[in-house]
């Protein structure tokens, strides 16, 4: 994270922004369960084995649909070369699009499942030599580096090399407590704000040309 430039680091803020806004949709639409924190549906799936529930099962298709959004993205961004972030947006934007058409044609809580595969997709954005740079939907390393780069400064290295991880964190969190504001007041069509707000991403970095190495 810290080895790129700011106007990567504020474009990261805004996917994980992105990210905690649909979670908090999907979490709420589900009745408890992810649809970027992977974490919470290995507990989930752990209790649901140990209780035997069916929560198991449904937790279980959401991990592998997780892992098939970071393969699909993986994939496109590969074929579309020099303009790999584009091409993985507008799949993002387009895997958004379709959960919001599945829930108005009843589809329920299957809906998630293209929200799931977006959310996967995403993280592959910062992607370089085939290694995830930049989490974007899962914050625990996050916090790990920030309290690592935290201690680092009260020690007397980088005074600010804490704050990219805290933004990248409270990113998600703002995400999150909007995308859980706009679900108690408009349902699943909360969601249009998040297609909205890829789409916007989408055109900016198209409008930014082909991808380039953007560190210090």
């Amino acid at each position: 994270m810290l080895q790129y430039n700011r106007r990567t680091r504020t474009l990261a803020t805004g996917f994980s922004c992105v990210a905690g806004y649909v979670d908090a949709i999907g979490f709420l639409m589900t009745g408890g369960f992810f649809v970027s924190f992977m974490s919470g549906n290995s507990t989930r799936l752990g209790i649901g084995i140990a209780e035997g529930s069916s929560a198991a099962g449904f937790a279980a298709l959401l991990l592998v649909t997780f892992v098939a959004g970071v393969m699909l993205g993986a994939l496109v961004g590969r074929m579309s070369k020099s303009y790999r972030q584009v091409a993985v947006l507008t799949l993002v934007t387009g895997l958004l699009a379709a959960a919001l058409l599945l829930d108005r044609l009843g589809a329920g809580r299957l809906a998630a499942i293209p929200m799931v595969l977006a959310m996967g997709a995403e993280n592959t954005v910062f992607a370089e030599d085939g290694e995830v740079r930049i989490g974007l939907t899962y914050m625990t390393g996050t916090l790990v580096k920030f309290g690592k780069r935290l201690t680092a400064a009260l020690l007397g290295g980088d005074r600010m090399g804490w704050a990219p991880f805290l933004m990248l964190w409270l990113g998600l969190v703002a995400g999150a407590v909007s995308g859980a504001l706009a679900y108690e007041r408009f349902g699943m069509m909360a969601l249009a704000g998040a297609i909205m707000a890829m789409a916007i991403l989408t055109v900016l970095m198209l409008a930014a040309g082909p991808d380039r190495v953007e560190r210090q």
